[in-house]
């Protein structure tokens, strides 16, 4: 029998990882240390992931280690953080968190109605696994794809393809990463939004996708997601089929539509 998977975004759905409170800031005192000065080297890394991520070289978009290096060669200064050490050592409980109670048990109950369940991450392996062990998430998963496993990141659609079986639904908190996705790849997008307006909130999660504020609600979101407030219209491929407000949502809007 074929198997059926439902694939996660990690960071913002399921996780918060350490890596804007603890590792980044880590990094910065360590280079502005070894300049002799301050200097704020993240924003550094960031725009060059986010140049990468605009050239779709998805993998290199998410290698910190490399984009690192790239900036310590920019300013002839030796590179002696290793980004995997930090995130482990960082790893820690208040540091990193679900970002629900319920969210294993959640996971379980799709288990035990057959589904087989996937990460979907553009985060590397190596960054992402010391986060989900520390919060027991690990052990729920039957395949964790990620950029560097995969040869490609999201929005390709390839990277949804390693997944052997049927795609039945992504759930993930990003319109250009996941819902793209999910919708390039005609599997149904499930947007996790947990700060929806109350006209929206009081709604069921397929209806919500079909309400008449839905539209605006998104390009406000993308924008934000873009760094870019003139956009103007909201691409048809960038707007969710479900909406949900919390994981608590999943299991009742998976039923709404057929699929528990």
């Amino acid at each position: 029998m074929s198997k059926r998977w439902i694939s996660f975004d990690l960071d913002g759905t399921l996780m918060q990882n350490p890596f804007g409170a603890w590792v980044f800031p880590e990094i910065a005192r360590v280079i502005s240390i070894q300049l002799g000065r301050e200097h704020d080297i993240v924003s550094e890394m960031v725009a060059e992931h986010e140049q990468r991520m605009s050239q779709k070289r998805y993998v290199e978009a998410y290698d910190w280690d490399d984009i690192l290096a790239s900036r310590c060669d920019a300013w002839s200064i030796e590179k002696m953080i290793d980004i995997e050490s930090l995130v482990r050592k960082h790893s820690v409980m208040p540091k990193v968190k679900l970002l629900e109670d319920g969210i294993l048990q959640m996971l379980e109950e799709i288990k035990k109605r057959g589904f087989s369940l996937a990460v979907v991450t553009n985060g590397f392996y190596k960054f992402q696994a010391p986060v989900m062990e520390a919060l027991g998430l690990l052990e729920y998963f039957d395949e964790i794809i990620t950029p560097e496993r995969a040869g490609t990141g999201k929005p390709d659609p390839v990277i949804l393809q390693k997944l052997q079986g049927e795609v039945i639904a992504h759930v993930g908190d990003r319109l250009d990463h996941d819902v793209q996705l999910a919708n390039r790849s005609h599997v149904t997008s499930i947007l996790i939004e947990r700060n929806l307006p109350e006209e929206l909130l009081k709604l069921q999660p397929r209806m919500r996708a079909n309400d008449h504020g839905m539209p605006l609600f998104c390009l406000e979101k993308w924008r934000r997601e873009c760094k870019n407030l003139l956009l103007l219209e909201l691409p048809e491929l960038f707007m969710p089929r479900m909406v949900i407000h919390s994981m608590g949502e999943l299991l009742s809007a998976l039923d709404e539509q057929g699929m528990g």
